[in-house]
């Protein structure tokens, strides 16, 4: 079986998108409905904007789902199929409309929404993320009940990568014990918030409200959540999951294990960067692992699965 894995933000790059735009039609159009949508111009900001333009977290989202579902139907028309869809973090949106719950245009509406929301709250607290390396999460967990303030594990990645979110002081001094535990590592990442902790729920209130005027569709394609890691195949629970999602844990590690159970082999990440694949090798290295970031990776890659 085949899963499709979507990237989260992070995996922005300068000029995302820009040479699949200028050489596929296809992409062309896919591309230009999903700008045309917005209320702001995305793809100025994806094809000519800065490395710090696409770092706000209001461009990063829409930017990351729209590449992530241009190059997925691109794969699609090649042959290319799914049994079974997941995306880290803002990836589950590319996922929905992966799965035919949200149109592209819905999809990349309502992560724009997303995006914009997760900044207003981000500026309002003072708070960030790390990723801590080289240490299980049950060890990172226990290090952190001991710690003042908001601080906690929220991101699942792999055995040996979690990531930490909260208040900054409470992070910054959470990174320094956890360095005196034995962390082989512990890296402040470069983000505008502190994404999936108990500080961005007003970020959820507001999402809400934004879903309450979504109608969505039957799932084509069963995905699994972030949130509790299991296979969603009823639309009439997705709401209150990714109203979660945004204050609560991306449970990747164990939403991998979970397609695995459910005999998948095969996992094709689909959009900007290889972070995906990287963790898939240290969940399970028996697991075939592909990645399509570009239209001659989409041909390759359909190709070599055919």
């Amino acid at each position: 079986k085949v899963a499709f894995v979507f990237p989260g933000q992070g995996t922005q790059y300068v000029g995302m998108g820009k040479d699949l735009y200028e050489k596929s039609p296809r992409a062309k159009e896919i591309l230009d409905k999903m700008f045309q949508s917005l209320d702001f111009d995305l793809k100025s900001i994806m094809f000519e904007g800065t490395a710090e333009d696409l770092k706000q977290t209001k461009y990063t989202q829409p930017a990351i789902v729209a590449l992530s579902l241009t190059l997925m139907e691109l794969a699609k028309e090649k042959g290319l199929k799914a049994d079974y869809v997941a995306g880290h973090s803002v990836g589950e949106y590319t996922a929905y409309g992966a799965a035919g719950m949200l149109s592209f245009e819905e999809a990349i509406c309502l992560t724009a929404a997303r995006g914009q929301i997760m900044n207003d709250v981000s500026e309002k607290v003072n708070g960030t993320m790390a990723a801590v390396l080289g240490m299980p999460a049950e060890k990172i967990q226990e290090v952190l009940a001991g710690m003042d303030g908001v601080v906690e594990a929220v991101n699942f990645n792999e055995p040996n990568q979690t990531v930490i979110a909260g208040q900054k002081a409470a992070v910054e001094a959470a990174c320094l014990a956890l360095k005196e535990a034995g962390a082989r590592r512990v890296l402040p990442l470069k983000v505008s918030g502190p994404f999936h902790s108990p500080m961005m729920r007003p970020a959820g209130e507001e999402l809400a409200k934004v879903f309450a005027r979504v109608s969505m569709n039957p799932l084509k394609i069963p995905y699994v959540a972030n949130i509790n890691a299991e296979v969603i195949t009823d639309c009439g629970r997705i709401e209150g999951l990714l109203v979660e999602q945004v204050s609560g844990s991306v449970r990747w590690q164990q939403s991998v294990e979970t397609m695995i159970r459910e005999w998948v082999d095969t996992f094709v990440e689909i959009g900007p960067g290889k972070t995906l694949t990287g963790f898939l090798r240290k969940i399970d290295k028996n697991v075939k692992a592909y990645h399509i970031g570009s239209w001659e990776e989409a041909v390759q890659v359909c190709e070599e699965l055919k």
